[in-house]
């Protein structure tokens, strides 16, 4: 099963619909399966003595998300323009009314962020949508984790995708919590994903080893770029390395093969490579052959060197120059 990639755009675009399709068209040149935004409708979602997050004090939630809302006809040239790139397009809802918007264009599935994870209206909603859910565990203990499950699938919702996720950012690697992927997957029987906050891209790779079949990142164009979000996602280049190595992980995970199999087709590589038994000294006629008198050296095309006690012991029958494989016909068998 390849891993399922989403390049987490969030707000980094700044309200700008030129900005946003430059996002998506870089994103899509990495090779990811999905494209995510983030449908913030501030008066459906925050009251304004709502605080910042400690990492971002510039201008007021309010400034900030009404700067950089999207109208629903935004949204539906950005899902087009992701889709004519053959991604998905995706954004996380924070009100139901964002899932009402979201609904209007025909998001192919949701995301729930982990600040909502216990918004039980809005899982409510989410729900009878009839499509899958990403359910991101961020800042969620088992019960909250237990009681969203409950909802979304009391009502209605096909496939939920738990995502292994904490909410620091950037997240040290040691708060990571890979151990949880296989837990997560075992206690609730669903498939399990990484969402990503740790900088580079080793931790999501390992994610994939561990087993998550998906993988979010944040991504930016520049980490100088102005937002919450820029600074602790990962740029174009940096991007297509993950999904590089990502691919590579999925290639190496599926393919089964056998010792067997590998070493015939080898065996030139192990001739060059191994050694054979070789004379160390002239070996006269009538001398018995002795361990020090063998040395093993490349290339394997003579006897093996692991076969040198076939060797030891025997009397020469042909001369035997030095520094020159020994062949079995030398000494008598």
């Amino acid at each position: 099963m390849t891993t399922y990639i989403i390049a987490e755009i969030g707000n980094t675009h700044e309200g700008s619909l030129g900005l946003a399709k430059q996002f998506i068209k870089a994103a899509a040149a990495t090779g990811v399966d999905c494209v995510k935004f983030q449908t913030h409708i501030f008066e459906a979602e925050s009251l304004d003595d709502a605080p910042n997050p400690p990492y971002f004090k510039d201008e007021t939630r309010r400034e900030y998300f009404e700067r950089t809302a999207f109208s629903l006809s935004d949204h539906l040239k950005l899902k087009e323009y992701t889709n004519s790139l053959g991604c998905d397009f995706i954004s996380s809802p924070f009100s139901i009314e964002a899932i009402e918007l979201l609904e209007a264009i025909d998001v192919p599935f949701y995301k729930v962020a982990s600040g909502e994870v216990s918004n039980i209206p809005l899982l409510e909603v989410l729900g009878r949508t009839n499509k899958k859910v990403l359910l991101s565990s961020g800042m969620s203990n088992w019960k909250e984790i237990d009681l969203a499950i409950q909802t979304l699938t009391e009502n209605g919702c096909p496939e939920i995708i738990l995502l292994q996720c904490t909410s620091k950012y950037p997240c040290p690697p040691e708060y990571s919590g890979l151990n949880m992927l296989k837990y997560m997957g075992k206690k609730y029987q669903l498939t399990t994903g990484y969402s990503d906050h740790t900088s580079g891209i080793g931790v999501s790779v390992a994610a994939v080893v561990m087993g998550a079949k998906l993988i979010e990142k944040h991504f930016t164009l520049s980490k100088s770029m102005y937002g919450s979000d820029a600074q602790f996602a990962s740029e174009p280049e940096e991007f297509k390395q993950l999904v590089e190595a990502i691919r590579d992980v999925d290639i190496a995970l599926e393919s089964e093969i056998t010792k067997e199999s590998v070493t015939s087709d080898l065996q030139r590589m192990k001739q060059t490579f191994e050694k054979s038994i070789v004379a160390k000294c002239e070996l006269e006629v009538g001398a018995t052959i002795k361990m020090e008198d063998l040395s093993f050296k490349k290339p394997g095309t003579g006897i093996p060197a692991r076969e040198y006690k076939k060797i030891v012991g025997k009397k020469v029958i042909n001369k035997i120059q030095q520094n020159t494989r020994i062949e079995l016909n030398d000494c008598e068998q």
